[in-house]
């Protein structure tokens, strides 16, 4: 939770309004696992991490047309050298499907 942005950085006022934005959970046998990482309870109480671990990291990616938007996840693997993106579909853009 160190790496997020203050919540100030990126527009809201306080990090209940951008708790959606970035959120990790680790991957096993269920879906969301522990270490559960968030703007909530990270920055109090910090999980850390272990090469071997396995988890996705959550984002909020708006999309153009400033309405609609999407929830990408990015699974990783943390090696002793750092994260590595085990997520085969690529991410770098996503078409607008169904404007809300």
């Amino acid at each position: 939770a160190k790496m997020f942005p203050k919540c100030t950085e990126i527009g809201f006022e306080t990090e209940m309004s951008a708790f959606g934005l970035n959120f990790c959970h680790g991957l096993g046998l269920g879906l969301h696992e522990r270490p559960l990482i968030s703007r909530l309870n990270s920055f109090i109480e910090p999980y850390e991490l272990k090469a071997g671990m396995v988890f996705a990291v959550e984002t909020f990616c708006p999309a153009k047309d400033g309405v609609s938007a999407a929830r990408i996840e990015e699974e990783v693997v943390l090696m002793p050298q750092g994260a590595k993106i085990i997520s085969l579909y690529p991410a770098q853009e996503l078409p607008v499907a169904n404007a809300y």
